[in-house]
């Protein structure tokens, strides 16, 4: 019963819009602002200085290449594993810093906002891991631009 809600095409559906529309908004407004998001990645304190601009360079294109791709369904499962793994990782720096007590913005749409890290987008982010691993299991393949060249 789980297994059939789970894998419901409509669900499968609307989980690969949502997270493929938040992913190519959050690449975007990370690339208007580099600088700013550079900083962002910085304030974690995890990266040694010379990985932090390639990062800061590097992230919002996979974030957007991924987005986009997953959500017209081109190769959805490798997508969705990318987002995953990216998703695993913001979890960790998220946990990281609240564990060493940092009080920073999480980055995660750039300088937009100003989200604090915190419990909220530790639980925000597991959410959307949740539904990335879902598309990626089930392969969402309904409504994808694959289907509708073949």
């Amino acid at each position: 019963m789980i297994k059939n809600i789970f894998s419901n095409r409509y669900l499968l559906l609307i989980f690969r819009i949502i997270i493929g529309f938040i992913f190519i908004y959050s690449g975007y407004v990370k690339i208007i602002d580099t600088a700013g998001f550079s900083d962002a990645v910085s304030n974690y304190k995890l990266l040694p200085l010379f990985a932090i601009n390639f990062a800061a360079v590097i992230l919002p294109w996979i974030e957007i290449t991924s987005g986009l791709l997953l959500l017209f369904g081109i190769t959805g499962k490798e997508n969705a594993f990318i987002i995953n793994l990216l998703l695993s990782l913001f979890i960790v720096a998220i946990a990281v810093s609240l564990f060493r007590g940092l009080n920073i913005n999480c980055g995660c749409f750039g300088t937009v906002g100003g989200t604090k890290v915190g419990l909220l987008k530790i639980i925000e982010n597991s959410i959307l891991l949740f539904m990335g691993i879902l598309v990626m299991i089930f392969d969402s393949k309904y409504l994808t631009l694959k289907d509708n060249i073949n």
